[in-house]
């Protein structure tokens, strides 16, 4: 599913697209496109990504072509997807301890759509951080790994 959505292939176009995108939250799913998990998330944007067009855009970037920001995100996990709002990079509180990006794929399309929503409606009132729609149980666990200390 991968190739129903653009894809940003370098730093200068990923760049761009946070400079660019305005009034709408910017979605940048850091993964492979020959990855499992990454595939089913792909599928999950991909079917969203018509209904959400007034509030999201959507972006792939394949963490292997971009490090910089694979490094600057520390993106350890993939696919792990990553939500700005007219170039404010935009944290959401999941209950868990990173509120930087969301790791693995959404169980659900409506789990997708609810977070865009509830990130767009914050984004308009002014906030940088907003509470996560989705039910806990549907949120991926992982541990953080702290490399080098």
């Amino acid at each position: 599913m991968s190739f129903l959505l653009p894809q940003l292939t370098c730093k200068r176009e990923v760049d761009q697209a946070i400079k660019s995108v305005a009034e709408k939250v910017l979605v940048l799913r850091f993964g492979r496109d020959n990855d499992a998990v990454c595939l089913q998330l792909d599928d999950i944007l991909a079917k969203t990504a018509h209904d959400l067009s007034k509030m999201a855009v959507i972006y792939l970037v394949d963490v292997s072509k971009v490090p910089v920001y694979t490094q600057y995100f520390d993106i350890s996990y993939i696919p792990s997807t990553v939500f700005f709002f007219n170039g404010q990079h935009m944290k959401v509180d999941y209950g868990s301890p990173d509120h930087t990006k969301f790791v693995g794929s959404f169980k659900t399309k409506q789990d997708f759509v609810d977070l865009i929503e509830v990130i767009y409606r914050g984004a308009m009132r002014g906030k940088l951080i907003v509470r996560s729609p989705i039910d806990p149980k549907n949120i991926p666990k992982y541990d953080l790994l702290y490399q080098g200390i």
